[in-house]
């Protein structure tokens, strides 16, 4: 009988010891003192003994039993202690102030864009907009792209059902704008544009702002002070600038803008092909033959026109080096900008 006892009290310290929730704590209470506990037929089975022995196995129990209440009581004091922590812990206090949602950042693409748009707007320059899907009049006849011209190819262009395409650049908007307003005219055209082109510096979707001025005697001299004065207010007063003769049929003259290398200051390095210039726009005055095509007399009025890619600025202003980082989504990306 004594060992019997022992074994079991050993059995239950250990059990309730490593009782986790006082759900645990009672169904150990219940396998060892409920009514059909072990000890409980213990205590029942002693009127089976011999009379010589009842006494002393009724000590032995009652002592076991008087043990096992008392580690019962003493380890449901501890969870419940630790119960009563824990929900003060989680407890919410409805009388503190609340959390504010946590607060986005802009796209650098967005923040490039708006900030373009705001120098062009000091220098008194309206904002007009139009369709992402063009007609092939406003995105090449009238812009001066003959029938041959490359970037009509179905390898360059969208094209799209019902005769139109998603325009290649944002000079259509130019277009339209002069097709329903009058000299002298000062505008900048941001929006998408699309082109059947992907690498390290390439996407078939990305962001341009074309502007144009027209006026009476507009010269090419209008031109630079303009986008000297745009470099100048973007990349910094000491940035150098260079405009190198190129070739657009809807400009002539027609210049590429360069600035200094922001990486290697001059010096030459991989990302400006060790030249010390990275191009940065196109520009040129506006063709005779555009002008022509939506009612202007050239004999009576010039312009200028120039477009400004605006992931390559991003990428030169924050230093990054593949334009997927802005389609991607990846948030350790984005939240770098503000």
């Amino acid at each position: 009988m004594q060992n019997d006892i022992e074994q079991i009290i050993a059995s239950a310290r250990a059990e309730i010891k490593n009782a986790q929730n006082l759900d645990a704590l009672n169904q150990i209470r219940v396998n060892y003192l409920g009514r059909k506990g072990v000890l409980t037929r213990k205590l029942g089975a002693i009127k089976d003994l011999p009379e010589e022995n009842r006494r002393e196995a009724g000590r032995v129990l009652n002592r076991a039993k008087k043990e096992l209440e008392e580690l019962l009581e003493t380890r449901g004091q501890e969870l419940q202690a630790g119960a009563e922590a824990r929900e003060r812990e989680q407890k919410i206090d409805v009388t503190l102030p609340g959390f504010g949602a946590p607060a986005g950042s802009k796209h650098p693409v967005s923040i490039v864009l708006e900030e373009i748009v705001d120098i062009f707007e000091g220098m008194g320059f309206a904002v007009e907009e139009g369709p992402d899907a063009e007609t092939e009049y406003h995105n090449f006849a009238a812009l001066n792209f003959p029938d041959e011209h490359p970037a009509r190819d179905m390898q360059a262009t969208f094209y799209l059902e019902g005769g139109l395409i998603l325009r290649t650049h944002t000079s259509p908007v130019q277009i339209r704008a002069m097709s329903k307003l009058k000299p002298p005219l000062r505008v900048i055209c941001p929006g998408r544009v699309y082109r059947c082109d992907a690498d390290t510096s390439h996407s078939p979707m990305f962001h341009q702002v074309e502007g144009f001025m027209v006026d009476k005697h507009i010269t090419f001299a209008h031109l630079k002070g303009v986008l000297m004065e745009f470099v100048k207010e973007f990349f910094g007063s000491e940035v150098k600038t260079r405009f190198r003769p190129s070739f657009f049929p809807f400009t002539e003259p027609s210049a590429e803008v360069d600035i200094g290398c922001l990486i290697c200051a001059g010096k030459g390095c991989s990302a400006c092909k060790q030249s010390g210039w990275m191009e940065v726009l196109g520009s040129g005055m506006i063709h005779p033959n555009v002008l022509k095509n939506v009612g202007y007399d050239p004999e009576q009025v010039t312009g200028f026109a120039f477009g400004i890619g605006v992931e390559r600025l991003t990428m030169l202003r924050y230093r990054i080096d593949h334009i997927r980082l802005f389609f991607e989504s990846d948030l350790r990306f984005l939240k770098q900008f503000y």
